[in-house]
């Protein structure tokens, strides 16, 4: 039977006294400046598509699913490069150099979308690329047994920058309807400032030995990390849980219809989520160290059944919105940094950023699946879509909660 005793086998052993490394703090800050800059696009996309574009929602479904697995080969790619040259620091900086110049070209493309796509494509080939090289970074300039808290202060600082980002587009909106080029514009420039702080205060680890500077790193090699038993726990039920996760535009336009809220405020809706996200991230991030990794990861899954519910009301007030909005804060907090903490703890330091590719890499080709299934899906009715999740991600909960209790193996490897 499934038992907090098996939970606790995933956790690390706690020391006291440590701190979160000044890298992991940079880290953090190049985030804030790149989340402002990329939120302050991606929340305003779904009204841009639906309402200024026309799109149906089994194409914006198929766009919202590119935004989210457009990635895939790019970060298995990147992750192996870094590792295999042991330049984590200029990998991410060619990622997110990538992204921030895609901004401006906004401007260029117009109201084509297929350009915008293609444009949408070139950006999360950036996030791509720079996203398991920054997580080896934090990964590698923190004790494993602080990783839960690491990883937390990185995704709060990224989560302030979820919350800027979102609120400038709507105090842009608010006060210029329809300028959509100023927000581009200022996306680009806010860019600039996080790809700075990553080129001047960001530094590659040195190899912590002679051996280890002398270990060879091969396709072979990462590709044996699947070889791991509680590694590969983490790869099935990372993918499984990501196809069972509903994709946040669809979250947010089912709160939008039952608010019946007008089109500016729709970025708000992003700020109020990111809001609690920066609230949570380091408590769970530190609750994670101190109890069990496991069992704060799916507990966030918990959470998030609650964010199902809310397309099910037949009206939502101010209070039950805020309430969402802090479940589904809450969520993010006790999973994203939380399952990130989880395989850095069980991957070789050597091939760190190889592993947080391929783990990405599942659970965002998952999401690109879930995104055209919930667009297909939508066309029944916001209700019909958030039904079948919810009962889907009930099924992938029980099933890993009896596979974590009759499994053992996994957790002992």
């Amino acid at each position: 039977m499934y038992s907090l005793d098996v939970l606790n086998r995933w956790r690390a052993p706690r020391r006291q006294g440590e701190s979160v490394s000044p890298t992991v703090w940079s880290l953090g800050f190049t985030s804030l400046f790149t989340d402002i800059s990329s939120e302050m696009v991606s929340s305003i996309l779904p009204i841009y598509f639906l309402t200024q574009l026309g799109l149906s929602p089994l194409q914006f479904g198929f766009v919202d699913g590119l935004y989210q697995g457009v990635t895939a080969f790019s970060r298995i790619a990147s992750g192996f490069f870094a590792d295999r040259w042991r330049k984590h620091k200029e990998t991410a900086l060619i990622g997110y150099a990538l992204s921030a110049f895609c901004k401006p070209a906004f401007l260029l493309v117009g109201n084509a979308w297929g350009a915008l796509a293609a444009l949408i494509a070139i950006d999360r080939t950036g996030k791509g690329i720079r996203t398991a090289p920054r997580d080896a970074l934090i990964s590698l300039h923190s004790v494993k047994s602080n990783l839960g808290a690491s990883f937390g202060v990185h995704r709060a600082l990224d989560a302030v920058g979820a919350v800027v980002g979102p609120g400038t587009a709507f105090l842009i909106l608010a006060k210029v309807p329809g300028a959509y080029d100023v927000i581009f514009i200022v996306s680009f420039c806010i860019a600039l400032i996080g790809l700075g702080v990553l080129a001047l205060f960001v530094e590659n680890r040195p190899a912590e030995s002679a051996n280890a500077s002398l270990t060879v790193v091969s396709l072979k090699t990462a590709l044996r990390l699947v070889g791991n038993k509680r590694f590969r726990f983490l790869l099935i039920f990372g993918g499984l849980l990501s196809i069972a996760t509903m994709s946040d535009s669809f979250i947010y336009l089912g709160m939008q219809h039952q608010m019946t809220l007008a089109n500016p405020f729709f970025p708000m809706l992003y700020l109020g989520t990111s809001l609690f996200y920066v609230a949570f991230a380091i408590p769970f991030g530190r609750l994670a160290d101190q109890t069990s990794r496991m069992a704060v990861f799916i507990g966030g899954h918990f959470l998030l059944l609650g964010v199902y519910t809310a397309p099910l009301l037949t009206h939502a007030g101010r209070l039950q919105l805020v309430l969402y909005l802090a479940l589904f804060g809450a969520y993010y907090a006790a999973t994203d940094g939380v399952l990130m903490a989880l395989a850095a703890d069980v991957l070789p330091s050597h091939l760190c950023a190889s592993g947080l590719a391929l783990l990405t890499t599942i659970t965002n080709v998952a999401r690109l699946l879930s995104s055209v299934m919930a667009g297909w899906l939508w066309t029944r009715g916001a209700y019909f879509t958030a039904l079948v999740f919810l009962v889907g991600l009930v099924a992938v909960i029980g099933f890993f909660l009896i596979a974590l209790g009759f499994k053992r193996s996994y957790a002992d490897a």
